[in-house]
């Protein structure tokens, strides 16, 4: 046996390496840890025998799983999507669950075990069909509306779950008064919780954000978390409940944005560590004398929650086609039921042979889930002879739009932006064609007379349909750059001479969307910052043509002298780890020793470093962009533009020269 620390470091190491391969491959990281919770468990390398402290630690995982899911919990939205949620979603949970009921009654695991594993087999992952659906821009579309709906509906379900299941492990005689003795300690706490706890949350929430500490706001997170997890737990629930209860609660107060950037880290690690002790009991062994059934379990739940999914959609007056898609993007199972499946062993309902087999399914199943959503629409065309024509009908709406126009605009999306631009073309006497992907938005435009049809600019059908070979100009809305790509790989491919002109957020992927071959990239953050600056300046009494000069001068150059921004430490703790790689500016003094002092700035080479040295201040007297012969003084002061690894690089070489 190994001690505590090496075991830890090969857990570390083993998570690292197969996580980071399987994000390369665009695969979710569960399997990964998984996999290297099979790999140290007791049926291969057995570093880990005694699991209980893991076990304990890893559930604070699931407590942080559940507080976010109480962040994200909304009754207006709720409210707003109530037949979606409420209709197909407790549909497919309820089916599903029936259904494995029927089954495992017949088979002789007995009404409690089926009904555990209905509800465990019942989820799918939140986490892996949101990304991809935002990756694919069909969050707006019909099925993408009904598969958030249902996975909405899911995450709510594992609440009473999590107190049915431990339940069922009782004698029959005892089961209703254990459920009904769970029932009222839930309602009991969940009153007191929502009608007491609201005002104190957010009174309380107040007095700790005017500290303006991170570190106070963080262990005030921390203590309110586990705080009620801890009550829920004393009062015989579970933890998750309460943590959800701290989600549902701080979700009502302006702090929630802040809250969820702050635990998403504690949430992710700890999960991961819930996961590797799932893992752990995987017997690969086992599963593989049991591959027969592992295979009939991987298709039966493939098929049977994509037959549950696509009726219940249908009966709720959803095409065809749209069936289908949202059939196909739930059938593979989910995060949570590794969660729920954690209670039911726990609880003793499943022999430990079947447990293997259900483990092993849902992570096959997860594994091909990204493969199914890939392949959906040729599925679907298959499976559904009337999606051709729908199909054919799209096209055709759109090139009827298009038959008659000749240099007009295509814009990709019809939202804010789209809109405004498609205004301004009207009025200048110019023709568009705007191809959206939200059905309600382009209903309700197209009924007010805009030319918006439904399509996906990142298919080269519909922008041909469209008109692309006769267009003058496209334009890309897309706030999300991989999409802006996407579309903009299709419209080189179609057209490679017409000028495309792309919004970004911000100045970070000017670059990379230029290299696309974008004509002109309109950066919202810069372009905002110059109309503050032109109203201010005119105000300030600064001649309007020379204002106008100056936005060009910076428009001509690229927004050369806009780019990067000083960062404070409080904002780069609100920040998101991927905003922090963001190029930015900062300040570097000479001080005495520096081994710069003397150098000139060719010599120093830190364009190598991918450092660009922005401005240079000495004695008062600012000089931007200085030339390469410029040697550096003492007390001179170096502005840089880069990103913090860059810019941690750069400080090196300037005053140690390495």
């Amino acid at each position: 046996m190994i001690n505590t620390l090496e075991l830890v470091l090969v857990l570390l190491a083993g998570a690292v390496l197969v996580v980071g391969i399987l994000r390369s491959l665009n695969l979710p990281p569960v399997l990964g840890y998984l996999m290297v919770g099979a790999a140290v468990g007791p049926h291969a390398m057995s570093l880990m025998q005694d699991s209980d402290g893991a076990r304990y630690l890893a559930e604070f995982g699931v407590v942080f799983l559940m507080f976010t899911i109480g962040l994200e919990f909304s009754l207006p939205r709720l409210y707003s999507m109530k037949r979606t949620v409420f209709g197909l979603g407790a549909a497919q949970v309820l089916g599903t669950t029936l259904l494995t009921m029927l089954i495992g009654t017949i088979g002789g695991l007995g009404w409690g075990a089926s009904f555990a594993l209905g509800g465990t087999l019942a989820m799918s992952s939140t986490a892996i069909l949101s990304k991809l659906l935002s990756d694919r821009l069909e969050l707006d579309s019909k099925h993408g509306r009904e598969t958030i709906g249902v996975l909405l509906f899911q995450d709510l379900a594992v609440v009473p779950l999590l107190i049915l299941i431990p339940a069922l492990s009782r004698p029959a005689d005892e089961l209703f008064g254990t459920l009904a003795l769970a029932a009222g300690k839930a309602v009991l706490v969940l009153g007191m919780v929502l009608f007491i706890g609201q005002k104190l949350m957010r009174r309380w929430f107040f007095l700790v954000a005017r500290q303006r500490s991170a570190e106070l706001f963080m262990l005030n997170v921390l203590l309110i978390t586990l705080g009620l997890a801890w009550l829920t737990e004393v009062a015989g629930l579970s933890m998750a409940l309460g943590a959800f209860l701290a989600g549902m609660l701080i979700s009502e107060t302006e702090y929630r944005y802040h809250v969820e950037e702050d635990i998403k880290p504690f949430r992710d690690v700890l999960l991961g560590l819930f996961f590797v002790t799932v893992g752990m009991f995987l017997d690969v062994g086992q599963i593989i004398l049991s591959l027969p059934m592992v295979l009939a379990m991987l298709g039966a739940l493939l098929v049977g929650k994509f037959l549950i999914v696509g009726a219940a959609s249908r009966m709720l007056g959803a095409s065809q086609g749209t069936a289908a898609r949202t059939g196909l993007w739930l059938c593979a199972g989910g995060e949570f039921g590794f969660v729920l499946l954690s209670q039911i062993d726990e609880a003793h309902l499943l022999p430990p042979a079947l447990s293997q087999v259900v483990v092993a399914a849902m992570v096959l199943s997860m594994l091909l889930a990204p493969l199914i959503v890939q392949y959906s629409e040729k599925i679907v065309l298959r499976l559904v002879p009337s999606e051709w024509m729908t199909r054919s009908l799209q096209l055709t709406n759109i090139a009827t739009q298009s038959m008659f126009v000749d240099k007009h605009a295509i814009l990709c999306g019809f939202g804010r932006n789209g809109q405004y631009l498609g205004r301004l073309l009207e009025q200048e006497g110019i023709t568009y064609i705007a191809l959206d992907l939200d059905p309600e938005r382009v209903r309700e435009a197209a009924a007010a007379g805009e030319t918006v049809v439904f399509g996906d600019a990142a298919k080269r059908e519909t922008l041909m349909a469209a008109g692309i070979s006769r267009a003058s100009v496209v334009v890309i809305t897309y706030a999300d750059t991989d999409a802006a790509l996407r579309a903009m790989s299709q419209v080189r491919a179609c057209r490679p001479d017409v000028p495309v002109v792309v919004r970004t957020a911000d100045e970070v992927d000017l670059e990379k969307l230029q290299q696309a071959g974008a004509a002109e990239v309109v950066p919202e953050a810069v372009e905002s910052s110059l109309m503050l600056a032109s109203h201010a300046l005119a105000l300030l009494g600064v001649p309007l043509p020379r204002i106008l000069k100056r936005i060009r001068e910076i428009r001509a150059e690229r927004y050369h002298l806009l780019r990067g921004i000083y960062r404070g430490g409080e904002h780069l703790h609100e920040e998101a780890l991927e905003e922090r790689q963001q190029t930015r500016l900062h300040s570097v003094v000479m001080d005495a020793g520096a081994h710069a002092i003397g150098r000139s700035l060719a010599e120093l080479r830190l364009n190598e470093l991918g450092v660009e040295v922005s401005a240079l201040r000495r004695q008062r007297i600012r000089v931007d962009d200085p030339t390469p012969e410029t040697c550096l003084e003492l007390d001179d002061v170096l502005v840089l533009l880069g990103t913090p690894s860059q810019l941690a690089n750069a400080e090196t070489r300037l005053f140690k020269g390495l």
